[in-house]
């Protein structure tokens, strides 16, 4: 017995050098930075042998010997067929994971929720869509950290869902790209040039409400203004962050104004070869280690701020850009908003200020283009590294100079507006902390002032504009709507859409300490800080109070005194909306718009 058993361990032990020797026959990609963590170290016998488990389920999976010496990349995807934004995202997953694997990785895909704004707007859904950005990184965070991957290709689409999916890689530190998965082509009506979008539709509303169309038209423009697959077409939200993200140096050059599919809504050429590129510069990224916060700095988010008011962008860049500093651990404000759009023209003539549509600037060289016209005249850090490995003062060396022979885009010596008329940084006693307010290039020579008309919620106030109660002169206050209140800080565009609709766009003010959508336009005032849940002072103002909106001074104020608001705050008690589950656990943990609302 004793004899058999001694034979058995020596086979055994042999078994055991013979297999350890084949494992070290296969080579380890030199790519392979962390994921050893998951399927095991080929140059160390024990964690290899402790790492047995892992690699049973990973076989079960698909893997094969030579897949656990592969790095391991996560692809994000933020999929849903309930949304034209992300709806072709399944397709573009598919073309970069079969990329991943011919060039030698092991592509992991990583789902995560996605909210559609323009599809929940105005309804109780909407309160999910800010609180799905942070939902969105933590899901990509718990994939990524899970399986221990090597990189992240990350795919955004939807308003937050371009946010969401890069603040984990900032958050984590990792090496990792974006990539946009474009822009809507606009709509049009039948026998009519009139080029539609989101916005049309949501002001569409406003004009029926106002007797200014028949329902047959509002039905034409509903049935026209989307023809397929990509993000909302002008410089609203999801476009602004594309921007954005490409002037970060997160996605490639040129990769943010690019059509999502043509006018077959078939994936565009263009797209699919970007997801080849994507891949290469990934693997690029990975041979030079270079990670996020080498990109993230201080003066790459000073460059997307002053792209962003070039652009005339969504007042939800604010929040998204303070959030994802937050996550890459750079100290931004919202002074530094506030300094850097006082120095900053207005060069972008896009909706929803201007007349035409993102399809129509990646027709002129995108983003580029004025990339090179703010670095030629000194707006830019041009020193700033990017995903390509180079800086972006080298991604434009070939870049052409704007073009006189179009219209998307001004110069900036003769801009479409002056420095310091778009988005303006307010405080006041209606905004201790600050507000912010949308100019679009409009002229901001006097204040408005005007009696309140004051609404504890959105639906009551669309009501009120849908029934002629809204006059011209008052200032429209919605509260209870910011980050804890609501929660979840739904966007005004049904309210702010209907005031422009019904023809009082530039005769109301509308004040809240909701957001905008990146669609809104007129004389709009939100992320009023404090909440009237926290017991802003916004909470205190009652119909009949003069509140001005004064951009020159940079103000927000309602005619009392501190007395008489420290009565009426004895007075005062939060009007709670009662919530549960996962409303709830943001109500906990979410933060002030005055620092982007995150929730950690």
């Amino acid at each position: 017995r004793i004899a058999l058993v001694s034979a058995l361990r020596g086979t055994i032990g042999l078994l055991y050098v013979g297999l350890m020797a084949d494992a070290k026959k296969i080579k380890t990609s030199g790519h392979k930075v962390r994921s050893n963590d998951l399927t095991g170290d080929r140059s160390n016998d024990y964690h290899w042998i402790k790492r047995t488990a892992a690699r049973s389920h990973l076989r079960a999976a698909g893997f094969k010997d030579e897949d656990f010496s592969k790095p391991l990349v996560t692809v994000v995807c933020p999929f849903s067929n309930a949304l034209p934004c992300n709806n072709h995202f399944r397709v573009l997953a598919d073309l970069i994971v079969d990329e991943v694997e011919k060039k030698g990785g092991k592509p992991f895909v990583c789902g995560t929720p996605v909210v559609s704004d323009g599809e929940t707007m105005g309804s109780y859904g909407m309160r999910y869509s800010l609180i799905s950005r942070d939902w969105i990184a933590d899901c990509v965070e718990i994939m990524h950290e899970a399986y221990s991957a090597d990189a992240v290709i990350s795919l955004g689409g939807c308003d937050k869902t371009v946010p969401g999916v890069l603040m984990p890689i900032a958050r984590l530190n990792a090496v990792g790209i974006c990539m946009y998965g474009g822009t809507i082509l606009p709509g049009h009506c039948p026998g009519q040039d009139t080029a539609l979008d989101a916005q049309s539709v949501m002001e569409a509303i406003g004009s029926y409400g106002a007797g200014l169309i028949d329902i047959e038209e509002l039905h034409k423009i509903e049935c026209h203004a989307l023809p397929g697959s990509g993000a909302c077409g002008g410089m609203f939200t999801a476009n602004t962050m594309s921007s954005a993200v490409e002037t970060l140096g997160m996605s490639l050059p040129g990769s943010a104004s690019g059509p999502a599919v043509d006018i077959s809504n078939v994936i565009t050429a263009e797209k699919k070869e970007e997801c080849v590129k994507i891949v290469d510069a990934m693997f690029q990224l990975l041979e030079k280690r270079i990670t996020a916060k080498q990109i993230l700095t201080k003066k790459a988010f000073e460059n997307a701020v002053t792209v962003m008011y070039a652009l005339g962008g969504s007042t939800n860049g604010v929040l998204h850009l303070l959030a994802l500093a937050h996550e890459a651990e750079v100290e931004l404000s919202i002074e530094d908003f506030d300094r850097i759009g006082s120095q900053t023209p207005l060069l972008s003539n896009l909706k929803p200020h201007g007349k035409y549509h993102m399809a129509d600037l990646d027709k002129i060289g995108g983003i580029p283009v004025i990339l090179k016209e703010l670095l030629r005249t000194g707006f830019l850090h041009g020193d700033c590294l990017t995903v390509t490995g180079f800086t972006i003062a080298e991604n434009l060396t070939n870049v052409p100079s704007l073009s006189e022979l179009q219209t998307v885009l001004y110069h900036v010596d003769k801009p479409m507006a002056p420095a310091g008329r778009h988005i303006i940084i307010l405080k006041g006693n209606l905004a201790s902390d600050s507000a912010v307010l949308k100019m679009s290039g409009k002229p901001c020579d006097k204040p408005f002032q005007g009696p309140a008309i004051v609404f504890d919620g959105e639906h009551e106030a669309f009501d009120a504009i849908m029934g002629h109660q809204v006059k011209e002169g008052q200032v429209l206050v919605i509260r209870y709507e910011g980050p804890k209140g609501s929660p979840g800080m739904p966007e005004m565009l049904s309210p702010s859409a209907a005031l422009v609709g019904s023809g009082l766009g530039t005769t109301v003010a509308l004040v809240t300490d909701g957001r905008f959508s990146g669609a809104t336009h007129g004389i709009m005032v939100g992320h009023v800080s404090p909440e009237a849940f926290c017991g802003g002072n916004i909470a205190l103002i009652q119909n009949g109070d003069i509140v001005t909106i004064d951009a020159i001074t940079k103000t927000l104020s309602v005619a009392l005194s501190d007395e008489e608001l420290g009565e009426r705050r004895k007075q005062w008690s939060p009007f709670n909306k009662p919530v549960k589950g996962l409303l709830l656990k943001y109500r906990r943990s979410v933060s002030s718009a005055h620092s982007g609302a995150v929730t950690h």
